[in-house]
């Protein structure tokens, strides 16, 4: 946890909510819920288990939020397939 004013706490709610809310968040956010849906019709859902855009298919949270070990600053601006 950060220990930040209530300033930038409040500064960094805001930003935070407004890169949730870009159109390429939401449209991630939609694609890993509609593969989560067809995942869970097929019976093949994992729990505790994240969908990475880039390979197409859940994965370790740890693995994908970490970017497979290398870490999260070469990702960049990458764009995904998120049909």
């Amino acid at each position: 946890m950060q220990n930040l004013s209530p300033t930038a706490r409040r500064a960094k709610a805001a930003r935070d909510l407004a890169y949730a809310k870009s159109p390429v968040r939401r449209a991630k956010k939609a694609h890993a819920q509609r593969e989560q849906r067809a995942a869970i019709k097929a019976g093949t859902y994992a729990k505790g288990k994240d969908y990475d855009h880039k390979r197409q298919k859940y994965v370790d949270i740890a693995s994908n939020r970490g970017n497979e070990g290398k870490g999260t600053k070469q990702e960049g601006n990458n764009n995904y397939k998120t049909t």
